[in-house]
């Protein structure tokens, strides 16, 4: 049985090997096969194909340089008139761009779709023709002598064709920038004389000579140092030139492959100025100017490839470079023609995925290795960053010890335009959470802290925690949790005639005397053992939170200003109210009053010593003990449903203007601009067009003075004299709860804006976190302000607004995202502006609520987002047919997906019910009953299901491998029976030619 077949092609007689044609195949059945040990001792020495054994030693050789972006452009021969020229046809950077057939364009970028023919015409080429690697180079006319003089040597060509080739390949270079070229009258009255007497790549050599042999200028013309598309291309960025065309003065193909020592800028030969460092030539017989031009857009786009740019890069010699080839075929995927279109552009992905996992294959430090968890799983248990167990302090030592070298950076890498528009996002979600959670604060404790104490306390702590946190991007702020623990404390007190305050001082010291020991025993080693179960709960239940407060706000607000569903406009004339005057007898005791404000009340009349109630205003009538009569005086405007206009609007506006960065319209730096600014450009509006309709929606209420909101207290909490001794004592027990509160609630926010997607590079610091949040409770106890714990969605938020993407990107290729703008500056920024906000009550007092609100529900749906158990949820209301090809959902059968999310949805709802009753104080222990739900769910889904719906436990992941080790040695002790291992040989060898 042949191993190879044979056919003519345009480079000359091409040879497919079978073997390596089906080398996927065998490799897959060998992998099937892999428990029979005879079969794998005959067909070892083809599990790896010798393409593979080349790249694997030349992609592992030490070279600290990466390999830089390759810019590749392909030009064909064009006959004008009688002239030769060269001319732009194609280019990549990552994707392929053509010119437009008859137009003044570049085609929209898109993925490069070969035909298999090329590929392997391709590889014929570079077998037959000259390959020269590192040649000295300062000159296009210099390369190509070269290349000439090697082809000459090695008898591919005879030395008459030296001057028609070299005459040919030094024509001038047409870029789609420029206008077609037009020859003054002098050229053609040079040219005449030549062009007459014969046709250009007929004449003899004497003729030839008599025009000029390099018409191609040497250096950068006005239009390539112009060119803005140098935008596109990364700096250090060299070019790849492919020259293809067809001439009749050659009976074989001539094929040259050059790489040049030191990339050089070869004058007009690229579109832009980007020095050269890779050419292909390849110049053949009329007929087949197709197939060249299918030849020509292989290599273009096998050069943009980043795992045969390696390749070429490195290359030793040509089969090097045609192992390069092999492999690329290895991966290639071929469409059956008649099922698609080829006309069709392919639109370039969202997301290009890495070539990182193709180059993994070939590296000899993983070779043997095992691969890890399912692609689902890798989670937080594999995160270095996660806490370890150590020694006393040594979880927080190592967490100083990551955070110190940052610092600077921490400070300068704050001074960017996207951290104003961060900063002013926040900014209006703390100052409005603050006003909500004082207001309620101050009904629960009888204004013992209200709003001005919210003010002052998010100002303290969260200036001070962006200072010396291990994290500066977690936001610190009051929960609902800590708002019913202040509730019940205070009604405790009252009952038992306790001091509310100085109990609350006593618990304060205590849960930060609780919060140094966890931190000194490492005790946040525990939350190795919160995987995406518990996250996506405690998120997800936080981000609804959001949304239904906002929502709440909203509905409450028909209560205020219901609609008039009694107007009716044929009976508009009949609608009136007037203030009637009290009975006689009710009257005189109003009169000593109205006496003293008669000199000040414009609208009041005094009239024989009464009233003109007619004049009175609506409040002014209500006040004096009138009565109000008539079918008008319920009537308000209809300020629910501007309120609505409002809190919709500014959540659709930034929505909206938050995609636009991914709009069609405008250049991308607008594009950005507007984007990141989006939350603010939708508050400005909102605000602008409440203050044109002059409506008296409910607009921001901040205090104006700098004084306890409760008269009579202080801004310092004395530690005795007011309890008993015995509740110094006793307080440590209610500290505790406390404590696993803010522990979990830090943690859990903690690990959150610490996951892998994020792309943190400064490491976290969840002991330093800790130390400093217990630091702050005691601080706050002292003055008297509420205790604060990381928000999870406002934390989100603040990282979603510091998101960085690439800038400049290859034509087609969406901007990658890049990580985080980490630093402290923006926290810093925001808490000291919600400090000064009392100073900022003249120009916050026009900001409606509804906006503040429409803020609130962008922050909650905004945190949904990536969160896999919101992605599972929809899938419940989906047919098959609509589902999105997420990962999980090709491992899992799908009963076992909607039951995992059923199990998430029944928790969630339990923690709802609790966070919405008396029980809410038993909130964190709850956060712990997640921790055992997770636990049990190993008894009901298989290892491999929650690898791709969970992350695996620490344990489970050990027992895992140990038990992948155990299945191993007993695999090598059991034999495989003769019969099967020889029918098996069988069907080997009819797929795979190797065996004969």
């Amino acid at each position: 049985m042949h191993s190879q077949i044979q056919y003519f092609g345009a480079c000359g007689p091409q040879n497919i090997n079978i073997n390596n044609a089906y080398s996927a195949v065998c490799r897959k059945l060998i992998s099937l096969l892999k428990p029979y040990k005879m079969i794998l001792q005959i067909l070892s020495l083809h599990q790896v194909s010798p393409a593979a054994e080349r790249l694997r030693y030349i992609l592992n050789e030490e070279d600290d340089m990466p390999t830089p972006t390759l810019f590749t452009e392909m030009d064909t021969l064009q006959r004008e008139g009688d002239e030769l020229e060269w001319k732009e046809s194609a280019r990549w950077v990552k994707f392929e761009e053509k010119v437009e057939e008859g137009g003044e364009r570049w085609s929209k970028p898109h993925v490069s779709t070969l035909s298999l023919h090329s590929l392997f015409e391709l590889r014929t080429c570079l077998q037959t023709g000259t390959v020269l690697l590192d040649l000295e180079g300062y000159s296009l006319p210099q390369i190509v002598d070269d290349i000439i003089e090697r082809q000459i040597e090695e008898g591919m060509i005879s030395p008459e064709l030296r001057e028609k080739i070299t005459f040919v390949l030094l024509r001038k270079h047409r870029h789609q920038t420029k206008k077609p070229i037009h020859r003054s009258l002098a050229d053609i009255g040079k040219s005449s004389s030549s062009t007459s007497e014969c046709p250009v790549l007929k004449c003899s050599s004497s003729h030839a000579q008599s025009r000029s042999m390099n018409d191609i200028a040497d250096t950068p013309s006005t239009d390539q140092l112009k060119n803005k598309f140098m935008k596109k291309i990364p700096r250090d960025a060299e070019a790849s030139n492919v020259l293809v065309g067809e001439v009749d003065f050659l009976n074989k193909p001539f094929v040259a492959f050059v790489r040049l020592a030191q990339a050089t800028t070869l004058g007009g030969l690229t579109e832009v100025p980007v020095p050269t460092r890779f050419l292909f030539i390849l110049l053949g017989p009329q007929g087949k100017a197709k197939s060249y031009n299918e030849i020509g857009r292989a290599i273009a786009t096998l050069m943009v490839d980043d795992l045969f740019s390696d390749v070429a890069y490195k290359a030793r010699d040509r089969e090097d470079l045609i192992a390069g080839i092999d492999e690329f075929l290895d991966e290639v995927i071929v469409l059956p023609p008649g099922e698609w279109d080829p006309k069709i552009r392919i639109e370039p992905p969202k997301k290009v995925t890495s070539a990182d996992k193709r180059k993994s294959v070939f590296s000899l430090n993983e070779l043997g290795q095992m691969n890890g968890t399912a692609g689902g799983g890798g989670g937080l248990a594999q995160d270095e960053e996660m806490p370890q167990q150590h020694d006393f302090c040594g979880g927080l030592y190592l967490d100083i010890k990551r955070k110190l070298p940052w610092l600077p950076s921490d400070i300068y890498e704050g001074f960017h335009i996207q951290s104003i528009s961060a900063v002013l996002f926040i900014y209006l979600g703390c100052i409005t959470n603050a006003i909500t959670f004082g207001g309620l604060l101050g009904d629960a404790t009888d204004n013992y802290q209200g709003v001005m104490e919210s003010f002052l306390g998010t100002a303290l702590a969260g200036t001070v925690f962006c200072l010396f946190s291990g994290q500066p991007l977690i936001i610190l702020s009051s929960t609902g949790p800590i708002l019913i623990f202040e509730k019940l404390l205070f009604e405790f007190s009252k009952n038992n005639d306790i001091d509310y305050m100085e109990l609350r001082l006593w618990i304060g010291i205590h849960s930060c005397l609780q919060c140094f020991i966890l931190v000194a025993t490492d005790a946040s080693y525990i939350i190795k053992y919160m995987t995406r179960f518990t996250e996506e709960g405690f998120s997800s239940l936080i981000s609804f939170i959001f949304i239904s407060d906002a929502i709440k706000k909203m509905v409450g607000s028909f209560k205020y200003y219901p609609i008039d569903t009694d107007f009716k406009p044929d009976y508009v004339t009949t609608y009136k109210c007037e203030c009637l005057a009290p009975d006689p007898s009710e009257f005189t005791p109003w009169l000593r009053e109205i006496q003293g404000h008669c000199q000040c009340a414009s609208a009041v009349f005094i009239y024989r010593g009464t009233l003109d109630w007619s004049q009175l205003s609506k409040k002014e009538c209500v006040k004096y003990g009138g009565s109000l009569v008539g079918k008008s005086c319920k009537y308000v405007p209809d300020l629910a449903l501007m309120s609505f206009i409002l809190f919709f609007g500014t959540y659709s506006m930034t929505v909206s203007l938050k995609k636009f960065k991914f709009s069609r319209y405008f250049p991308t730096k607008l594009r950005k601009l507007i984007s990141d600014f989006s939350i603010f450009m939708s508050i400005m509006t909102f605000v602008g067009l409440d203050m044109l309709l002059g409506l008296k929606t409910p607009k921001l209420i901040v205090p104006t003075e700098f004084k306890p909101t409760r008269p009579g207290r202080g801004w310092l909490v004395m530690p005795f004299g007011k309890n008993p001794w015995w509740v110094y004592v006793a307080s440590f027990v209610p500290a505790l709860l406390v404590t696993i509160l803010i522990f979990m609630d830090q943690q859990i926010s903690a690990v959150i804006v610490n996951r892998k997607e994020n792309k943190l590079k400064k490491g976290c610091g969840y002991h330093l976190d800790l130390l400093w949040v217990g630091v702050l409770m005691a601080a706050c106890s002292f003055m008297g302000l509420p205790w604060y714990v990381a928000a999870t969605v406002i934390s989100i938020a603040h990282i979603d607004s510091l998101k960085m993407e690439s800038e400049s990107s290859a034509p087609g290729e969406q901007p990658q995202f890049l990580g985080v703008r980490e630093q402290r500056m923006t926290g810093i920024l925001v808490f000291a502006l919600t400090g000064v906000s009392i100073f900022l009550a003249p120009v916050l007092k026009f900001i409606p609520m509804p906006v503040l609100y429409g803020v609130f529900l962008y922050m909650g749906v905004a945190s949904l987002s990536g969160i896999q158990f919101w992605d599972r949820i929809k899938l419940c209301m989906m047919p098959s047919k609509h589902q999105p090809d997420f990962s999980y959902l090709r491992h899992v059968p799908l009963r076992k997906v909607h039951l995992f999310t059923l199990v998430q949805i029944i928790c969630l709802a339990v923690l709802w019910i609790l966070k919405s009753t008396f029980l809410a104080i038993i909130f964190p222990v709850m956060i712990l009953g997640l921790m055992v739900v997770r636990k049990m769910l190993d008894m009901v889904f298989s290892q491999h299901d929650l690898a791709w719906l969970d992350d695996l436990l620490p344990e489970k992941e050990k027992k895992k491998k140990e038990d992948a080790k155990k299945k191993g040695k007993e695999k090598d002790k059991k034999k495989p029976k003769a019969d099967d291992s020889e029918e098996e040989v069988r069907n080997l060898s009819f797929c795979c030619p190797l065996q004969e």
